[in-house]
Formats: structure tokens, C-alpha cells, sequence
């Protein structure tokens, strides 16, 4: 036999068995007698059988109405143990999530991630493995991180990738600097400044170099760096100015820090999740997956 009702329909059932009147039993699961009268309607004709006599006063069950009470009573009082069940075990979660992702990602972005999942998942140790984008890619290809965030570029075959959002190349730099009340700032002027910058071994040097070629800077930067996190510790000491990704910046006001957007041309990149194809997620993994993409979109609106 087919089933062609909800527990929606069996709560209502249960709410005029109670009350044997429709208007109380309705007030009592926040619907209208309407609504109330349809789900009956729909629950007996699905069943195929009366549940209940009804007349201007009262509403009884009939002989079928008492037995299908019984045996749905058990059913709903089965169905909430599974519900209070699960949602202890999710609570109970205990295991280790991997994650690798780029320092850019890391540093400011996900910290506050990580907070919130473990007022969720108290038990559930998060280990990070920050290094390049290379790096990110041969983690989650060879099974050791869960997931990785990455932006796209090179991925092997194995390797899928869910889009969340682009970011643009923004220039750090103080609150005290002479830029840092400018609008914007092209790459011609920026690379007339004293500069900090990336090695080559750097993912997001190579995609400069690229989308760049055809800017000669006028001057070396002063001082070369793997990382992104390392270059904003130069900036914050007043060493130099910086190109980063907006996403490796500070969520809200900083103290010391600032970007001013750089044009001629913007460069962007897009941020996404990396999974080996194939590989089941642990359930605590799709968690933290699911609160990195609500983040993302939340922090970093598409550009």
C-alpha cells in the first residue's frame, strides 16, 4: 500500500483525537480549521477508511479510527526517539576534519569558521594544513585533508571543484600610509612603490605573473616572501605596501591595516571547496563544509 501522507497529517490526526473538536485541536497546532479538515480528509482517503464520525457537537472516533490511533501513536512516539536520538548522537560527534587551504584563507577567514563549528561540535578536533595552492591539491588528492580551499588552477583529473565565490587582488596597506584614503589604485602606480611580494613557488605570484605580463614594474619589490599572512606582517610593520587577496584581509575594521582596490586592470580569482572525486565525506566533514560555504557567501559576495 502506498503512503500518500505525512507526519504532518498524523500530528493533525493526533491533535483531534485529543481535543475530539476542530477548532481546539486546530488552535493547538497552529492551523486553521480548513487546514485541519483537509489533512483528515487526505489522511482517510489515503487509508481508504472513516477515522471519524462527526456531528454539529462532538467528533468521535470510529471502530477503524480507534486501532489506527493505537498504531500511530507508536509510530510518532518511534519517530521523535529516532529524531531525540540523532540529535544527541550529532552532539556526541566525536573525529578529526582535515582541511588544507591556502594561507589567504587561513589566516582571517577560517579562524571564525572554526570557532563556530566547535560550539556545534565540541568533540571534533579540526586540523589545518595551510601551504600553496599545489600543495592544497595534493592533500585532498592523495586522501589526507577531507577537503581543501583552493582557487582554481591545474586540477588534476580526480579532483572536483564547487565555486563559492571570486575575490579581487586588493593593495594592503597601513592606516598611516599616503595611499590609504585613495579610492582605488592602478598596478602601474603600485608597483611604483616600495612593494612587497611573493616568490615564485607562490600560487598567487604565478597568477599575477600571468593576468600581468604586460606591466613592467619600475622598481623590485624590497623584500620577498612565500606567504601572504608573512607579506600582511611586513605591511603591519610599515616595511612596504602589498598586493593580497581581499579574502586574506581582516573581516571587520583593523587597527593598523587597510586595502585600497586595485584596477587597470581588477584581477580576480575564484575561491572554491576541492574534493577528490569519488570520497565519502564523514558527516562531521560535510559540516564544516556546509558552514565554510554559508560563510563564504555571507563574507564574500560574488564579484
Amino acid at each position: 500500500m502506498p503512503v500518500n501522507f505525512d507526519l504532518n497529517d498524523l500530528y493533525a490526526f493526533r491533535a483531534l483525537v485529543e481535543y475530539s473538536n476542530f477548532r481546539l485541536a486546530a488552535e493547538s497546532i497552529c492551523l486553521s480549521q480548513s487546514a485541519l479538515s483537509r489533512r483528515i480528509e487526505k489522511l482517510e482517503s489515503a487509508l481508504g477508511i472513516k477515522l471519524f464520525d462527526r456531528t454539529t457537537r462532538r467528533v468521535t472516533l470510529t471502530l477503524y479510527g480507534q486501532t489506527f490511533a493505537e498504531r500511530s501513536d507508536q509510530l510518532l512516539a518511534n519517530v521523535e526517539m529516532v529524531l531525540a536520538d540523532i540529535n544527541k548522537v550529532s552532539q556526541d560527534r566525536v573525529g578529526l576534519v582535515t582541511v588544507a587551504t591556502v594561507p589567504s584563507a587561513a589566516y582571517y577567514f577560517m579562524p571564525g569558521v572554526i570557532r563556530r563549528f566547535q560550539t556545534r561540535y565540541p568533540r571534533v578536533r579540526v586540523k589545518i594544513i595551510d601551504s600553496s595552492a599545489g600543495n592544497v591539491i595534493e592533500a585532498v588528492a592523495s586522501g589526507q585533508a577531507d577537503f581543501g580551499i583552493c582557487f582554481a588552477r591545474d586540477l588534476q583529473a580526480n579532483i572536483e571543484f564547487l565555486p563559492l565565490t571570486g575575490d579581487v587582488y586588493v593593495a594592503a596597506c597601513r592606516h598611516d600610509h599616503p595611499l590609504a584614503n585613495k579610492k582605488n589604485l592602478t598596478w602601474r602606480e603600485f608597483y611604483q612603490q616600495d612593494y612587497i611580494e611573493l616568490d615564485k613557488t607562490s600560487g598567487n605570484r604565478n597568477l599575477l605573473d600571468k593576468l600581468l605580463e604586460h606591466i613592467i614594474p619600475e622598481r623590485p619589490s624590497i623584500c620577498e616572501t612565500r606567504h601572504v599572512t608573512t607579506m600582511l606582517g611586513m605591511v603591519e610593520a610599515g616595511i612596504g605596501i602589498a598586493a593580497v587577496p581581499a579574502m586574506s584581509m581582516p573581516m571587520s575594521e583593523h587597527s593598523v591595516l587597510t586595502q585600497v582596490a586595485l584596477t587597470e586592470p581588477v584581477v580576480k580569482r575564484t575561491v572554491g571547496l576541492i574534493r577528490r572525486s569519488g570520497r565519502m565525506q564523514s558527516y562531521v566533514a560535510a559540516e564544516l563544509e556546509k558552514l565554510i560555504t554559508e560563510q563564504y557567501h555571507v563574507v564574500l559576495p560574488a564579484v
